[in-house]
C-alpha cells in the first residue's frame, strides 16, 4: 500500500481508503463487516471513513465496537454531519456542529476525529457560523482537521475568507471513470488551496468491477440486488454506461489489471487525489482493490480509456 500526503495536513492517508457507506451497519451482516475491516487493515488501509447518518448512527456504532481493541495511532478515522438525524437534528449550525460531534464520538468510542468533514453545504446557516463552530471543535481537541464533501468552489473559496478560522483539509467529491465533474473548478482550485481530494465512488457504486452485463440481471449477491444497499445504483445501470465499462474490460485485462483495479489506478493518476473510498461486502473485494495503489497506467492505455469514454 502506498501513502500519500492528505492536503496541508500532516495526516499520512493510504491511497485506498474504507468507507462505510449502504454497508457496515446497514446492508453488511456484522460477520462480514468485520472480515472486511480486518482484510483492510491487512492490506495496509489505514484511512477509514463513516458518517453520522449511514444507517442512522449504525455505521459509527459498528466502528467502534470494532477499532477499539486497535491502537488509535493505527488509523485515520473520518466522519461527517449535515444530514437529518432527526426531524430537527441537521444541518450545520453551531448547535449542530457541537452537539452530532459529540454523538459520533460517543458512538465510536472515541475522543477525537482525525477529520470532521460537512457532508453537504448547508445554504440556511451563515457560512461564518459553520466555520467558527468547525473552528471550535478543532480548538477543543475533537477533531484535528475539517474538510467537506461536494462543495462548489464558490463555496469552497468563500470558506477560506472567513477570518480567524481552521482551513479545510480535504475535499470529498464524487470522481470517478464515469463522473469527472470535480476535474474542472474544484481540483485546480484545492489543489491552490492546499486541499486533498478524497473521492468517493471511484467505482460507480460497484459498476466499474464489470459484475453488471447489459440484459442481465444484476447477480443475486450484488448491490444492486439489495434492498438495503441498492436503491441509488440505478442510474449506472443504463445500456450507455454499461456499454462503456464493456469497452474498457478488455483495456484492463491488456494492462494486466482487473477492471476495478484500472478504475482505481486512473482515479488515483491525478496528484491531486490523495485516497480513493471503496465500499466492500466482501474482504475479497478489498483485497483486489487495496492491489490497485501504487499501479500506473501507460500513455497508451490512458488513450485507450479516453476512446472508450467517447
Amino acid at each position: 500500500m502506498k501513502y500519500r500526503k492528505l492536503g496541508a495536513s500532516d495526516l499520512s492517508v493510504s491511497e485506498i481508503s474504507l468507507g462505510s457507506w449502504l454497508t457496515y451497519g446497514v446492508g453488511v451482516d456484522a460477520g462480514r463487516a468485520r472480515a472486511c475491516l480486518a482484510a483492510a487493515f491487512d492490506a495496509g488501509i489505514n484511512f477509514i471513513d463513516t458518517s453520522n447518518i449511514y444507517g442512522v448512527g449504525a455505521a459509527e456504532e459498528f466502528l467502534g465496537r470494532e477499532l477499539k481493541g486497535r491502537p488509535r495511532s493505527s488509523y485515520i478515522l473520518a466522519t461527517k454531519l449535515f444530514f437529518p438525524m432527526t426531524d430537527a437534528d441537521f444541518g450545520l449550525s453551531r448547535k449542530q456542529i457541537h452537539k452530532q460531534v459529540d454523538l459520533s464520538l460517543k458512538r465510536l468510542g472515541a475522543d477525537h476525529v482525525d477529520l470532521y468533514q460537512c457532508h453537504r453545504y448547508d445554504h440556511d446557516v451563515p457560512l461564518e457560523e459553520t466555520m467558527e463552530a468547525l473552528s471550535e471543535v478543532v480548538r477543543a481537541g475533537k477533531a484535528r482537521y475539517i474538510g467537506f464533501s461536494e462543495w462548489g468552489a464558490e463555496q469552497i473559496a468563500a470558506s477560506l475568507k472567513v477570518p480567524g478560522t481552521a482551513r479545510f483539509v480535504s475535499s470529498q467529491p464524487q470522481y470517478s471513470l464515469l463522473w469527472r465533474k470535480p476535474e474542472s473548478e474544484v481540483f485546480p482550485l484545492c489543489a491552490r488551496e492546499g486541499i486533498g481530494q478524497i473521492v468517493f465512488s471511484p467505482l460507480a457504486q460497484g459498476v466499474l468491477s464489470g459484475k453488471y452485463k447489459r440484459g442481465t440481471p444484476p447477480p443475486k449477491d450484488s448491490r444492486a440486488a439489495s434492498a438495503k444497499m441498492g436503491g441509488f445504483i440505478d442510474r449506472w445501470l443504463g445500456d450507455g454506461t454499461l456499454g462503456v465499462v464493456a469497452r474498457l474490460e478488455p483495456i484492463a485485462r491488456d494492462a494486466g489489471m482487473s477492471l476495478p483495479q484500472l478504475a482505481l489506478a486512473w482515479v488515483l493518476r491525478r496528484p491531486e487525489v490523495s485516497s480513493a473510498i471503496i465500499g466492500a461486502s466482501r474482504p475479497e473485494q478489498i483485497v483486489e482493490n487495496a492491489a490497485a495503489s501504487g499501479k500506473t497506467l501507460s500513455a497508451d492505455v490512458l488513450k485507450a480509456v479516453d476512446a472508450a469514454l467517447s
